[in-house]
């Protein structure tokens, strides 16, 4: 088992680690809308909060070996599920032709106010 850490993306917060690589598996930890540069949390609109937390996911996903392509499943947290059609159209510029499994959970609320939350997991090869 392998922890994954990259300055390309926001430092735990709390005890757990970006990412874990274990049988050519990577599992992302649920990753925030916050500038991993600055440290900024982006609470703008849905769209900005949904490219950062993608941005940052795919950040962790290159320093384990792996890519978006090779993602399998995600998890969508999303404080507000009216919000859905704006985060999936940017979800699915994202992802382009790739379509990873997916469930989407609404969730009454997010840490410091965040309106989506992302895990996901990927295989290190297709």
């Amino acid at each position: 088992m392998e922890k994954i850490f990259t300055p390309n993306a926001p430092k735990p917060a709390g005890h757990y680690s970006q990412a874990i690589v274990h049988d050519n598996l990577v599992y992302v930890s649920g990753q925030l809308p916050i500038d991993p540069v600055s440290g900024e949390m982006r609470l703008g609109s849905i769209e900005e909060q949904t490219e950062q937390v993608l941005k940052n996911l795919a950040e962790i996903l290159k320093a384990s070996g792996s890519d978006i392509d090779n993602v399998i499943k995600t998890t969508v947290y999303i404080s507000d599920i009216e919000l859905w059609d704006k985060v999936n159209d940017v979800y699915s510029i994202f992802f382009g032709q790739h379509r990873p499994a997916r469930a989407v959970v609404p969730t009454k609320k997010l840490h410091h106010e965040f309106g989506i939350e992302i895990e996901a997991i990927a295989s290190l090869t297709k």
